[in-house]
């Protein structure tokens, strides 16, 4: 065994908190990780200062550090651990490979006699130093766009007299784009080439001729000690140049590249990869191919190190690429590895895809008024969706369908744009729905050649585009009793759901959804095998697809589903689809340990999600793992083909919880708390009545329909008003208002953009302190798992203020109202599972805000600070396997732990960052401190009230 003996013990740097442009696939790298060097028996020690993540839980390293991602942090750990033999930095994304080399520089590698693995140094630099990129490109000839560096502003002036514009400005060293921009004109050159310079590190930028309208690439490689290299996935953006491929629409396999111009781009990949350095493990590398017949290829840049990229890969391939890449850095070779999905097919043997896939970007402009909204170089996606189909039709409907924005795919839902001047803008600056302007475009006539011309997408995705809407347009001139079996089995395999068919039909959903059952079109499951089937595949991860009959030889008729029903007692967990602002991470980790406590209990787990940046879609996570959108008509296909116990919806966020309805309309047994009792909590005016009958206090509210009712309510309570909707995350379209105009003017926008929406007014309790509490309940036993008080006042959403564990300033008469009402609450919604309730203290007396019998953002927080496994306790609960009193609490924590959000505002300069009842930021970390004297506290408390925005 090649492997090296003398590693024994080695440091893994995590990515920190989440932000835009590195989210929570390096969690999911990082768990792998983690995993695969246990595999080898080597002690693992971690440090990543988020607390909502798998990657940072007690059982995942040896020692894990919840600390700052700093070098004094690095120092503590390796004077704590001599015996660390190596670091491993390549899985925490760009804030790990940026604190490997200040460490590097600092010489604190060397103080310690600690060996960097699966990169250098070298190779890092020479490609985030784009200058020296460059004349690395040129001496081994491999083109690039004409391209100069500039390190100084007049530099920069210089450069675009000489090239012309549209120019592209690149920042070195940054991440998810920061600082990179496409300039078309002299006026923005000057602004936009300071804030390159200022973003980068090094203080400089690449200017180069802007290549807009070319098409561009990613290839995922993986590359050992020996020289070998494998190419796991290669991946075609929808959209041409000129977007950063974080905000594109990604297709794999790639669908309109020549075979030529393929193996062409794979050996300069290679040749790249193998140019930069000696290092084992994983590499991106993206190209752009002119949109003509020479198919002309340049490279753009290489990323040596696992990527967004290659999280997206590992799903679309099921070959797990961090997993594989850790054992390459241990000094493994392809050759010796297996590959786990078949068990029984090297790692050097490239993955084969019989499928497509489709990744969608979702983003969160809503919660960044007055941001521009346009897609360019610089990353704005908070999260993403994956579709897998038997064609880019059905893929690209399913990841439509996954991004929950109220759309049911493409087109035929009523929601499409019809005027012809907000389409044509929507082509020319790519916007957040240009995926959905797209299909309005076909459907409004605009020819494709016209809309070739505007976007440079090519004519070959246009073309399915045209024949989705045509398919659209046929099936529309039937009804429910004359549409042909062809034509259904046709709309189904193309990804159209019910929905949209009963619409083109003018029926119900569920008429078509019986049509299909008469018909015998039922769903069936493929399984993701890395292999095109050509092995057998141990692994059960599947995507759903629709398949023509096969006719055997006695004339019966059958469709082959690879999905084969066990007969355990099985358990559904729904996961929590794409991540954004107000639900994040902290519901994927809740759903993991939701499904490994199942397992405890003696299940068999099925796992729904659609999000491939997350450890719970990881095919190993649950027994059996859905790709799927956690949409109703997929879901409920999955639970008749499973027939499980029962589903479990209170770990999967706002996205599982809006399900509970439909589940119990259909007769599912829903795992934990009922679907009243969540009902309940979402149903002010019920609260409310349950809350009297308890003799708990709560500000004084009314509801609203209509602008005209929210005047009148006016009236009766005092301003300042806190208005907000029902049954929504995040804060989505709370505000504080205090007179009447304000609050006339934010009711009618509420009520546009969430229609027939019941409107929620409270007196809002100006100047009280905010604290909440997290619960786990069995119906007759309350254990609250830990209270938190906010430094921020009441009014700044709970996702955004810094929170103490426990409380630093609440009296014993205020903790005690607080346990009191948890418990009284908690009780009185017949709560089975996790419960969160938010707190107004004001005058010593706690007002209720609000309860949420779920899973919250926090018990991840809580469950790191006090070293207890809460969510797989509150699952065991669920499942009626365990009562609260069965549990040993033992919280563990010394001195203070501090909930910090992180905040993504440079993303968007020109938005408003005071915070208010609406949720902005994208992550956070936990901060330990000993006493409240410490500094950190004091700067924190000390500007607590600056943000509060009315």
């Amino acid at each position: 065994m090649p492997k090296r003996k003398d590693l024994k013990s080695i440091l893994l740097i995590g990515s920190g908190p989440i932000i835009i442009g590195q989210a929570c696939e390096f969690d999911y790298a990082g768990s792998q990780s983690l995993r695969s060097l246990r595999e080898e028996g080597i002690e693992t020690i971690l440090i990543n200062s988020n607390p909502a993540t798998i990657m940072t839980d007690p059982s995942m390293a040896d020692h894990v550090y919840l600390l700052p991602l700093t070098t004094t942090s690095l120092r503590q750990i390796l004077e704590e651990h001599p015996q660390i033999d190596a670091v491993l930095p390549t899985m925490g994304g760009q804030t790990a490979l940026n604190l490997c080399i200040e460490a590097q520089e600092k010489g604190i590698w060397e103080d310690h006699n600690v060996d960097m693995i699966g990169v250098d140094i070298d190779a890092i630099n020479i490609t985030e130093d784009r200058e020296k990129f460059r004349k690395l490109m040129g001496e081994i000839g491999v083109g690039m766009a004409p391209q100069a560096t500039a390190t100084s502003f007049l530099k920069g002036k210089e450069i675009a007299q000489e090239f012309g514009f549209p120019l592209c400005i690149r920042s070195s060293f940054t991440l998810g784009g920061a600082g990179a921009a496409i300039v078309h004109n002299e006026e923005d050159y000057d602004e936009l080439l300071t804030v390159g310079l200022e973003v980068s590190p090094i203080h400089e930028v690449m200017i180069d001729k802007a290549l807009l309208g070319w098409k561009e690439y990613e290839l995922e490689l993986l590359r050992d000690k020996n020289d070998n290299v494998v190419i796991i996935c290669t991946i075609e953006n929808m959209d041409p140049m000129g977007i950063h491929t974080g905000d594109s629409i990604t297709v794999a396999p790639a669908m309109t590249l020549s075979d030529r111009t393929f193996q062409k781009m794979r050996d300069m990949a290679i040749h790249m990869m193998r140019s930069i350095g000696e290092f084992e493990g994983g590499c991106n590398v993206q190209f752009a191919v002119s949109p003509d017949e020479k198919e002309e290829i340049i490279a753009i840049e290489i990323n040596p190190r696992v990527s967004r990229s290659s999280a997206l890969a590992s799903k679309a391939t099921g070959y797990p690429i961090a997993k594989i890449a850790t054992k390459l850095a241990l000094g493994y070779t392809l050759d010796e590895l297996n590959n786990q999905i078949t068990g029984n097919t090297s790692a050097l043997f490239e993955p084969t895809l019989d499928y497509v896939i489709v990744k969608i970007p979702r983003w969160n402009f809503d919660k960044f008024e007055g941001s521009d909204r346009t897609l360019g170089l610089q990353m704005k996606a908070v999260g993403e969706v994956m579709g897998i189909g038997r064609s880019f039709q059905e893929a690209l409907h399913k990841a439509t369908q996954s991004l929950e924005i109220k759309r049911n795919g493409l087109g035929a839902d009523g929601k499409g744009y019809t005027d012809y001047n907000q389409v044509i803008e929507k082509l020319t600056n790519a916007s957040w729905d240009r995926v959905f302007a797209l299909y309005d475009a076909v459907a409004m006539g605009i020819s494709l050649d016209r809309i070739f011309e505007i976007t440079k997408i090519d004519m070959w995705y246009l073309k399915q585009f045209e024949e989705l809407f045509l398919l659209e347009k046929e099936i529309g001139k039937y009804d429910v009793g004359t549409l042909s079996r062809k034509l259904l089995l046709e709309a189904k395999q193309k990804g159209f759901a019910d929905r949209q068919i009963a619409h083109m039909l003018g029926c119900l959903e569920s008429e078509v959804y019986n049509l299909r059952e008469e018909m015998k079109i039922n769903r069936v499951y493929k399984l993701v095998d890395t292999c095109a089937a050509e092995f057998k595949a141990d692994t059960p991860y599947y995507y759903s697809t629709f398949e023509a009959d096969i006719e055997t030889a006695d004339g019966e008729r059958y469709v082959q589903n690879e999905s084969v029903v066990s007969d355990k007692k099985k358990v559904i967990v729904l996961g929590s689809g794409p991540n954004r602002i107000g639900q994040g991470i902290e519901f994927d980790y809740c759903c993991v340990h939701g499904v490994y406590a199942a397992q405890e209990c003696g299940y068999e787990t099925i796992m729904i999600n659609c999000n491939p940046e997350t450890v719970s879609t990881d095919f190993d996570t649950a027994d059996k793992l859905y790709f799927e959108p956690v949409f109703w008509e997929h879901i409920y296909d999955i639970i008749r083909h499973e027939k499980p116990e029962g589903v479990i919806v209170q770990l999967g966020g706002q996205t599982a919880l809006k399900l509970a309805e439909k589940l119990e309309r259909y007769g599912i047994k829903i795992l934990g708390t009922s679907y009243k009792a969540l009902d309940l909590a979402e149903d002010r005016g019920l609260f409310s009545e349950m809350l009297l009958k308890n003799n708990i206090p709560f500000p004084e509210f009314a509801t609203a329909t209509t602008p005209a009712e929210a005047l009148q309510v006016a009236e009766k309570l005092d301003f300042p008003i806190l208005v907000r909707p029902s049954y929504v995350l995040g804060g989505q379209g709370m505000k504080i208002v205090i007179n009447k105009d304000e609050l006339e003017e934010h009711v009618v926008d509420i009520l546009k953009k969430i229609p027939n929406n019941v409107l929620l007014l409270d007196h809002y309790l100006d100047g009280a302190i905010e604290a909440e509490a997290d619960a786990i309940c069995d119906g007759e036993n309350v254990y609250i798992i830990g209270i938190m008080e906010h430094i921020e006042p009441c009014g700044v959403h709970s996702g955004d203020s810094n929170a103490l564990l426990p409380p630093f300033n609440l009296g014993d008469l205020v903790m005690q109202q607080i346990k009191d009402h948890t418990k009284k609450i908690a009780l009185a919604l017949d709560t089975v599972g996790l419960i969160n309730i938010q707190f107004a203290i004001k005058d010593e007396k706690v007002y209720i805000i609000e309860a949420n019998p779920r899973a919250s953002r926090t018990v991840p927080f809580i469950a790191k600070a006090y070293k207890e496994p809460y969510v797989n306790y509150a699952t065991k609960v669920m499942l009626g396997h365990n009562k609260v009193t069965d549990f040993d609490f033992n919280p563990q924590l010394d001195g203070y732990a501090i909930k910090q959000p992180v905040f993504s505002f440079n993303k968007f300069p020109n938005v408003d960052k005071r915070l208010g009842p609406e949720m902005k930021s994208t992550g956070e970390s936990i901060l330990f401190i000993d006493s409240l004297k410490d500094d950190a506290f004091y700067d924190l408390y000390a500007r607590r009230r600056m943000y509060l925005s009315k």
